[in-house]
């Protein structure tokens, strides 16, 4: 784990994370919040890319509440039996369907607490949802934000909390909207788990990770 990294470090970070992407998405697809909560929660312990290719056509006939309710948990596995723990996630998207239409109208919630309530809903996809829907500066730390904040000292923490903490105290406020997209997709595809690409990282001179691969 790597020193804090002082307030002008982070802060030509996020510039040059700004400069090389102004407005960086989430690589989950979906066409609404619900379909979004609905993605996020399938994601756990599975690929972007293999659960977008399970909704691809599940989206086109539940993008409701009362849609993924009319098809029911066996129709909803026969999407997403590709995604692990599809048994477990169908369980908690029947449910979480049901609490929506029941005590919210059919409408997500914008409150973390509110979406934290849900079935297979964690603080992680509470602010994953609350990022990209809400455009709330919440931060969901994944395994490539508490990899990317401990080595390269932008977040440094022991857990999951820590580095979100760190990351909403010591990231400048005029970054924290995309803050969490910029990490997740710098640890995706350049500060790997193995290997790291050092050579062609932006920030390797500002980076104080020693076992770099140049």
């Amino acid at each position: 784990m790597a020193k804090q990294l002082d307030y002008h470090a982070i802060h030509e970070i996020f510039t040059r994370f700004r400069t090389a992407e102004a407005e960086p998405k989430g690589e989950l697809n979906h066409v609404n919040a619900y379909t979004l909560v609905v993605a996020v929660a399938l994601s756990a312990q599975a690929t972007d890319a293999g659960v977008n290719k399970a909704t691809h056509k599940l989206f086109q006939i539940a993008d409701t509440p009362e849609k993924m309710l009319a098809l029911g948990e066996e129709g909803l596995i026969e999407h997403i039996k590709t995604i692990g723990l599809f048994r477990n996630k169908a369980k908690n998207v029947i449910k979480l369907s049901q609490i929506l239409v029941d005590q919210y109208g059919g409408e997500v919630p914008s409150s973390r607490a509110a979406l934290q309530s849900l079935p297979g809903v964690g603080r992680k996809t509470a602010n994953v949802v609350l990022n990209m829907w809400w455009r709330q500066p919440a931060q969901a730390v994944d395994t490539h934000i508490f990899r990317v904040g401990n080595r390269t000292g932008i977040a440094p923490g022991k857990d999951v909390d820590t580095v979100e903490r760190a990351i909403e105290d010591n990231i400048p406020a005029e970054f924290q909207l995309h803050a969490h997209h910029w990490l997740i997709l710098h640890g995706r595809y350049t500060c790997i788990a193995r290997k790291p690409k050092c050579a062609a990282c932006l920030i390797r001179d500002l980076c104080p990770f020693e076992e770099k691969t140049l």
